[in-house]
């Protein structure tokens, strides 16, 4: 019986999963087949079908398994001045280890969709003390996704920590800039 947490079923969707990621690494989502994947994983086509109806329901089941894994590395912690820079290092550290599964995450189109959670936007927050915040907190969400693709797609050259150095450094010089 094919139960739905089961470690047979586990281990299929981890080979599904595994090989997914790795023919995105070479190919584009559209050159990829379901013939592709199962080959990869050594399972046929009825395994992968009893799991997922077609390739994009694949994908977006891939999406949004990172995506979880992400706000996770938050869960409930609140970002204030003592604690910020050791949550977004807990991301960069994230995103460096598993780089693959960030590539495939881009390659997907979801720039726009990356799990930052509120309470790191809200750092962008603290910078600002106007009635605008909405808007900087905006602007902080999607300058942090580009500099994440940016650096994915560099193969994560620099350290997390110099990532989060180039992060404090931009919103530093901004606000020297505004109150001089």
């Amino acid at each position: 019986m094919n139960v739905p947490n089961n470690k047979r079923r586990q281990n299929t969707l981890l080979k599904i999963h595994t090989a997914f990621i790795d023919l995105l690494e070479t190919h584009e989502l559209d050159d990829i087949s379901v013939t592709d994947i199962c080959g990869k994983a050594g399972i046929n086509r009825t395994t992968f079908y009893m799991n997922f109806r077609d390739l994009q329901d694949l994908a977006t089941a891939e999406m949004n398994r990172l995506e979880a894994e992400n706000l996770a590395i938050f869960g409930n912690e609140s970002l204030s001045r003592s604690n910020s820079g050791s949550v977004l290092l807990s991301l960069f550290t994230h995103i460096r280890e598993n780089q693959p599964q960030y590539k495939t995450y881009f390659k997907l189109g979801r720039d726009g969709r990356f799990p930052i959670p509120d309470a790191a936007v809200a750092e962008a927050s603290r910078y600002h003390n106007d009635t605008y915040g909405k808007y900087h907190q905006e602007f902080f969400r999607h300058g942090l996704n580009a500099i994440i693709k940016l650096w994915v797609n560099g193969g994560c050259q620099e350290t997390p920590e110099e990532m989060l150095s180039i992060l404090h450094a931009e919103y530093q010089e901004n606000i020297i800039a505004k109150d001089a």
